[in-house]
This record gives structure tokens, sequence and C-alpha cells, in this order.
């Protein structure tokens, strides 16, 4: 008398579900806000801090020759290398070693 017909709705209901279900994870792992961009992210954050770092001691190397070869205080021992090297020069009672 009564057939019963299989349950085609709950059916559609659960795929549907677990494709987004599937997409959304997907999403958050491997999208463009996902856990893998968030860890190039972070590797990036950490080469660009060590980066960042060494330019800016770098600077202060600089800043510091310039401040030693200034009008305002000079050092002739600075001054002196910076000369020989420049000009490749040596006096008469030093060994050179390369």
């Amino acid at each position: 008398m009564f057939h019963k017909r299989p349950a085609v709705g709950p059916f559609i209901f659960f795929s549907i579900a677990v494709v987004l279900g599937l997409y959304f994870t997907f999403a958050a792992v491997q999208g463009s806000y996902g856990i893998f961009r968030r860890v190039q992210i972070d590797a990036e954050i950490d080469q660009m801090t060590t980066e960042r770092d060494a330019l800016r001691a770098e600077a202060e190397r600089m800043a510091n020759l310039t401040h030693r070869l200034s009008d305002d205080y000079l050092d002739l021992d600075l001054l002196d290398e910076r000369a020989r090297e420049v000009l490749g020069t040596v006096r008469r009672d030093e060994i050179v070693i390369r």
C-alpha cells in the first residue's frame, strides 16, 4: 500500500553541508587569509626584521664614521686609515700582509 520513497531532501541538505564544510576548511588552510599564508607572512616578517636590523647597524656605523671625519671632530687615525686605503700607500717602516 504505502511505498517508501527514498528521502532525497535530507540527502541534498547533508551533501550541501559537507561541500560547504570542505570549502571553508580548504579556505581556512590555503586561502588568502589561511594558515599557510599566515606562516609565510611570519617568515617574511622575521626575514625583513633581520634585514632591517642589519641595515640599521650599517647606518649607525656609517654615521659614526661620518662624525669621526667631520669638521667638528677629526679622528686622525681614521683619516690616516682611509687615506691609505684610497691612495694605496704605506709607510717605509710598515710590512704589508695580504
